[in-house]
This record gives structure tokens, C-alpha cells and sequence, in this order.
């Protein structure tokens, strides 16, 4: 009766059980799949690019980091990034999702990828601006900011960051 009792306290819950099922499943090893379903492939092999739709990462990443999913964005433009090295698109969402988690080394890396690819456009200029906007950097910031406004005066997104940064600029004179 006592062995029992014993082994049933020792017995775990279905619920923890469960809980370390779930948590084994989230491991390093997911980042290096490329398809989902019993024929998953890993990055490794180029046939693993047949998996995915031309813009379905990128997609899915617009979508994650407009939402605010930062976390969940950067993952998914790192495997974009992976499978698609040559797409600017997926550099550009991979180096702003890297920026919104504070992973400036790693955004680092990807701007300077996107210089080789689109280094002198409005876009890169605004990308870069933010980045350095987001780390304090403020004269750098003010710097790639007007590059992107003498390429295109027209960007609203550009004007927005420049106002942005006269407002910081203020604020800390305050």
C-alpha cells in the first residue's frame, strides 16, 4: 500500500507532461526546417526552397512585425534570409526585426548585405537612420535620415523620421 502510494506521488500530472512535451518541441533544430509535414527538408538542402511560395516568408513576416511580433518576425525573415539570400526584402524586414528586438549586431550584418544590394536607396538610407535612431545615436541617425530625404523628398516615412528626430531633439533639451 505504501510503494503504492509512493509511485503515484512520484507519477508526474498528465498536465506537466504535456507541458514538457510542448517545451521539447521548441528547440534549436525547428530553425534549420524549411517545410513543414513528414517531408520536411533543412536549409541545407536547395530542394527546400521548392517548399515555399516566392513571397510567403516575406508575407508572413510583414504581417508578424506589423503586429508587433517582433520575435516571431525576426525568425521567420532569419529563415527568409536563409532560403532567399539574394531578396532584399527579406534583408530589410530581418535587419528592422533585429533592430526592434535590440540585436544591433545582428542588423548590423544585414545592412551591410542590403549596402551590396540597395545601398543607395531612400529605403536603406530610412532603415539605417532608424536603427541608429533606436540605439541613440541621433547625429548618425539625423545623417542617413537626410540621405533618404535628398533621394526622395517625397517619402512620407522619411519626413515622419525627421520630424521624429526633431522631436527627440527637443525633448532632450529640455
Amino acid at each position: 500500500m505504501l510503494a503504492h502510494r509512493i509511485r503515484s506521488q512520484l507519477r508526474p500530472s498528465p498536465l506537466l507532461l504535456a507541458a514538457l512535451i510542448l517545451t521539447g518541441c521548441q528547440s534549436a533544430a525547428f530553425d534549420d526546417v524549411a517545410a513543414f509535414g513528414d517531408s520536411a527538408k533543412t536549409l541545407e538542402d536547395d530542394s527546400a526552397v521548392a517548399f515555399y511560395k516566392n513571397d510567403e516568408l516575406i508575407t508572413v513576416g510583414k504581417l508578424q512585425f506589423k503586429e508587433k511580433n517582433y520575435g516571431k518576425s525576426y525568425a521567420i525573415y532569419k529563415r527568409a534570409v536563409a532560403v532567399f539570400p539574394q531578396d532584399p526584402a527579406a534583408w530589410l524586414g530581418f535587419a528592422a526585426s533585429a533592430d526592434m528586438i535590440g540585436r544591433f549586431d545582428t542588423s548590423d550584418r544585414a545592412y551591410q548585405q542590403l549596402a551590396k544590394m540597395i545601398g543607395d536607396s531612400p529605403v536603406y538610407f530610412n532603415n539605417i537612420g532608424y536603427s541608429h535612431l533606436l540605439r541613440g545615436d541621433l547625429p548618425t541617425a539625423r545623417r542617413y535620415f537626410l540621405k533618404a530625404y535628398e533621394l526622395d523628398p517625397t517619402n512620407e516615412t522619411t519626413a515622419r523620421n525627421l520630424e521624429l528626430m526633431k522631436n527627440s531633439v527637443k525633448f532632450a533639451q529640455r
